[in-house]
Parts: structure tokens; C-alpha cells; sequence
């Protein structure tokens, strides 16, 4: 059986182990929650200082708003981590 121009020779597929450098990792830090939520009193958080509507939209949120969101808190002494 010959391999059609498009599908890769056979044996030259990468292994179902190795990681598609094409994919985006997911990266764990890139939330600045610090697990001190405080939205008591206002709508900013204590912790990371973003509001409860950033803070609920974070997953959905481009990379170029959570730049924005961080770059914001970053400027305002956030997030405050614990000591």
C-alpha cells in the first residue's frame, strides 16, 4: 500500500507521548490568584486585587485582557501574597 502525498511516510509520526510543540502548555501561574479571596466589603479582591467579575471571567478572558487585568494589579501592589 503506498502512502497518499498529504499522510506522513509510515513510522514517521511522532510518538503519542511527545508533547506537539505546536500546542500551548497549560501554565498554572498564569492567574494571579494567591488563595486569600476577599470581596467582603467591596468588589476588588484583597488578594490578587482583581474584581469578583475579572476573577469569574478569568478562564474566558484573551491573553491580551489578562495582560491588561495584570499589568493593572501589578501597578497597584498586587497580588499580595502571604508572609
Amino acid at each position: 500500500m503506498r502512502n497518499s502525498p498529504s499522510s506522513p511516510p509510515v513510522g514517521d509520526a511522532p510518538a503519542a507521548s511527545e508533547p506537539d510543540s505546536t500546542q500551548k502548555a497549560f501554565v498554572a501561574t498564569d492567574s494571579p490568584c494567591v488563595a486569600i479571596c476577599s470581596t467582603l466589603f467591596d468588589e476588588i479582591c484583597r488578594g490578587c486585587g482583581r474584581s469578583a467579575m475579572e476573577v469569574s471571567n478569568w478562564v474566558f478572558m484573551t491573553e491580551e485582557e489578562k495582560q491588561i487585568v495584570w499589568t493593572r494589579i501589578r501597578a497597584q501592589g498586587y497580588p499580595r501574597r502571604p508572609k
